[in-house]
């Protein structure tokens, strides 16, 4: 830029230099600083969007593992059914003599299936509880990506405001930077 008396920038490097010694006024100044603050914010809720929605992914796939391993636990008992029932074809025509093993065998399989029955629901209940998280975690990446565009609109407002020197653009620029925040703030209490 400026140095041992020779003096050679562009466009913008003039009114950068000027800034950076704190010559560019309070507007550029202010500007400056708003644009560094909402661009470390945004940058925490793009993380956090990424990993919200990481999450979700993560928890649908746990929710389908447990429906899948319900499922073959409702295949095992359906299974155990057609061998109960079998067994009480078997009981009305057997011989007397084998009507016990018979009915011992119907009880063993009405306590197995009863066993199942409880596996396959608890695993469905996991299942459902997996879902309603990813619910949750995608209705959180949905409000951090909200606020993080909204910043995005406010950083871009800033250097409007920068080359234009309109204050209503100022205004915009604040009033985005906020509603950003509020969005953000909304996220991180999962609202």
């Amino acid at each position: 830029m400026s140095g041992h008396g020779f003096h050679v920038h562009g466009p913008h490097d003039h009114e950068l230099e000027h800034a950076a010694q704190g010559h560019g006024g309070s507007h550029t100044n202010s500007i400056a600083m708003f644009t560094a603050v909402i661009a470390t914010v945004g940058a925490l809720f793009g993380y956090m969007g990424g990993a919200t929605q990481a999450n979700a992914g993560l928890y649908k796939n746990n929710a389908a593992i447990k429906k899948t391993e319900a499922s073959n636990q409702w295949n095992y008992y359906q299974a155990k059914s057609s061998k109960q029932n079998l067994s009480e074809l078997a009981l009305e025509l057997a011989p007397a003599s084998r009507k016990d093993f018979y009915v011992d065998e119907i009880k063993r399989y009405k306590g197995e299936k009863a066993e199942i029955k409880v596996a396959a629901e608890k695993l469905e209940a996991e299942s459902k509880s997996w879902d309603q998280q990813s619910d949750e975690q995608m209705h959180q990446h949905h409000r951090w990506a909200q606020a993080t565009t909204v910043l995005q609109v406010a950083i871009a407002m800033a250097a409007i405001a920068l080359l234009s020197k309109k204050k209503w653009l100022e205004y915009v620029m604040y009033g985005a930077g906020a509603v950003g925040v509020i969005i953000g703030g909304l996220a991180a209490l999962h609202i």
